[in-house]
């Protein structure tokens, strides 16, 4: 029985079940208006790609969040439990060290071949794009060799223009293959100078407004060890021998690694390896 009803009387019972009842509604606005506030405020600051990209992440299995530092084998068994993204995590800066004081950071400068191209005169995000440090302060950004060439020709890809900004682990791109869309995550933050070319062989220009940090990049040993593990996840993923063996022409993957995968593995691969959950 309510207020409004001729046969209301307060008394103690009454008072105390809409006192609680006020304050259960009160509360919930109150987490509602501060979650809408929240979420304004974090995409003002531009936020919402990496609150995003974070939710993904949690999504993807242990085997899939190998640390850099596992890769190379320093840290056995370690996930990482951070999106990837390195600059805020004590143990790196720790493990990092340690690699500066043993002098094994790796070589630069140099291009390695696994089948695919592999330059380490750049630094590679874990989402298979590179980024290389331009003289006039800006940064390239492209797809990676091995991704290039599991993409085959797209259907449609969707790139940024002049003047939009990008987000660490946002959406640098969309790409259709094979029925199929998936994100391409930008390594870095900034904005859109200029894009070059066109579909997965296009690179974007990107200006960060000021000194980059990119620790959270791959470089030297890291960048050999992750491309080897991930060359091991497409022959996983192609299954038989003769398919294997169809993967590649004297050493080298072919142009369209997908055309010779099956619908099903080629579909848990390019997510893997593009990191979508």
């Amino acid at each position: 029985m309510f207020p409004w009803s001729p046969e209301f009387v307060w008394d103690a019972t009454h008072v105390a079940f809409f006192g609680a009842l006020y304050s259960v509604l009160a509360t919930v606005a109150g987490s509602l208006a501060l979650a809408a506030w929240r979420a304004r405020r974090d995409a003002l600051e531009g936020r919402s790609a990496a609150i995003a990209w974070h939710g993904d992440f949690e999504e993807m299995p242990a085997s899939a969040r190998a640390c850099r530092h596992q890769l190379t084998g320093e840290a056995p068994g370690r996930a990482c439990e951070n999106g990837f993204d390195c600059r805020g995590c004590a143990d790196h800066a720790r493990l990092e060290t340690r690699r500066q004081e043993a002098g094994r950071r790796g070589g630069a400068d140099a291009n390695v071949h696994y089948g695919f191209d592999l330059p380490l005169d750049r630094l590679y995000h874990r989402g298979h794009t590179w980024v290389r440090e331009e003289k006039d302060g800006t940064l390239s950004v492209g797809l990676d060799d091995l991704a290039r060439r599991l993409l085959g020709t797209p259907e449609e890809v969707e790139l940024p223009r002049a003047g939009d900004r990008l987000e660490v682990n946002g959406a640098a791109a969309r790409v259709t293959t094979r029925g199929k869309e998936v994100r391409v995550l930008s390594p870095v933050e900034g904005t859109v100078v200029e894009v070059r070319g066109e579909g997965p062989s296009a690179t974007l220009r990107v200006d960060p407004g000021g000194s980059p940090d990119l620790r959270h990049l791959l470089s030297g040993c890291e960048a050999r060890a992750w491309a080897l593990r991930e060359l091991e996840r497409l022959q996983r993923a192609a299954g038989q021998e003769s398919l294997g063996a169809a993967l590649a022409d004297g050493g080298e993957l072919v142009e369209d690694v997908g055309a010779a995968l099956p619908p099903a593995h080629y579909d848990m691969l390019l997510g893997e390896l593009l990191l979508e959950p």
